[in-house]
C-alpha cells in the first residue's frame, strides 16, 4: 500500500481539506478525533477530498489512527481511497498514515474494532 499523490481526476470536483489549519504537529488522538469530525462530512459529498498535509512536521501512529484509519469503521479501504487523494505528503507522514491504516485494516480483518 502507498500513498497516491495529488491525482489528475479530469473534470471531477475536488475539496481540499488543509490538515495545517489545525496546526504544524499532529500528536494526539483527541486532535485526531476533531478533525476526523470536521473531515468526515466532507467524504459524503461528490468531490474528491484532497488531503493537504504541506507544512505539517510530525504525524504520530495514534493521530493517523484517530483521524484517518478509523474511517476504515465507516467505509472499506477501496471507498476511502476512491473519496480521497493526498498532497504534500513527507516521507515521515507518509509512514505514519500507512501504519495505522494498515495496523486499523488487520484489526477489522480480524474482526475487532
Amino acid at each position: 500500500m502507498t500513498i497516491q499523490n495529488l491525482k489528475n481526476y479530469g473534470n471531477v470536483p475536488m475539496i481540499e481539506f488543509k490538515f495545517s489549519n489545525y496546526g504544524d504537529s499532529m500528536g494526539t488522538r483527541l486532535l485526531g478525533a476533531k478533525i476526523r469530525a470536521d473531515l468526515r462530512p466532507l467524504l459524503d459529498g461528490d468531490e474528491i477530498v484532497v488531503l493537504d498535509f504541506s507544512g505539517i512536521d510530525t504525524v504520530t501512529n495514534s493521530f493517523a489512527d484517530e483521524c484517518i484509519a478509523k474511517l476504515l469503521l465507516e467505509m472499506p479501504l477501496n471507498v476511502l481511497k476512491s473519496k480521497t487523494t493526498f498532497t504534500g505528503v513527507t516521507p515521515m507522514v507518509e509512514r505514519s498514515i500507512l501504519t495505522a491504516l494498515k495496523r486499523r485494516q488487520m484489526q477489522i480483518n480480524r474482526g475487532k474494532n
